[in-house]
């Protein structure tokens, strides 16, 4: 009865903004969350960036130890095929002139005898192939006779008097020079025609 009466006046205990609350809300009552202090979360988001810094710091120095060994290995690789290099760099050369002196040693294991042009024509042969050896390696001959005299690549060591050249012409080669490519590597020792002394004397009419 006492149910019946609370229903005619309405009351519905489901909905009564006085119920108690639930437990949930009770325990937030009790325990409260605490929020950080701002200090304290900047220090936390300091520590997190110092942390990925000292990580890509270590990725960096460990990248920087690669390359310096690389490095090391690179010049010590280098120094080895250079040392090579000195060593036998003329390998090639030497293997080309080789045969030339085999050739050389047989002409002197036999004496001229009764065909010295034959000889000569050997002599000669070899000599020509010599000069293409060293033709194929980038040295060449440098032309002196009836050039003008040129100090870059003549050296004069006389001066002759010549009718049949121009002053300061190479009248004859001593020895022979050469370029190594575009080197010098040793001048032409030659003779230079100078100005006859009839030709010196003689005054303009």
């Amino acid at each position: 009865m006492k149910e019946a009466e609370e229903k005619e006046k309405g009351v519905d205990k489901t909905t009564d903004s006085g119920a108690s609350p639930s437990a949930e809300a009770r325990e937030e009552e009790k325990h409260p969350r605490k929020r950080k202090p701002k200090g304290e979360r900047e220090i936390e988001m300091l520590k997190a960036q110092l942390e990925e810094k000292t990580k890509l710091a270590e990725e960096h120095y460990d990248r920087f130890l690669r390359v310096q060994a690389e490095l090391e290995n690179y010049k010590k690789r280098v120094e080895r095929e250079k040392g090579s290099l000195v060593k036998y760099g003329n390998e090639e050369l030497i293997k080309a002139i080789l045969p030339i002196i085999d050739n050389l040693e047989r002409a002197l294991d036999h004496e001229p005898g009764e065909n010295p042009d034959g000889f000569v024509e050997g002599i000669k042969i070899t000599h020509n192939q010599l000069l293409q050896v060293l033709e194929k390696f980038g040295v060449t001959p440098i032309a002196a006779v009836g050039e003008p005299f040129d100090p870059a690549r003549h050296e004069a060591m006389m001066q002759v008097e010549s009718a049949d050249h121009e002053p300061n012409t190479v009248v004859s080669e001593l020895q022979r020079g050469y370029f190594l490519n575009d080197r010098l590597l040793r001048p032409a020792m030659v003779s230079v025609a100078r100005a006859s002394s009839h030709d010196e004397g003689d005054e303009p009419s």
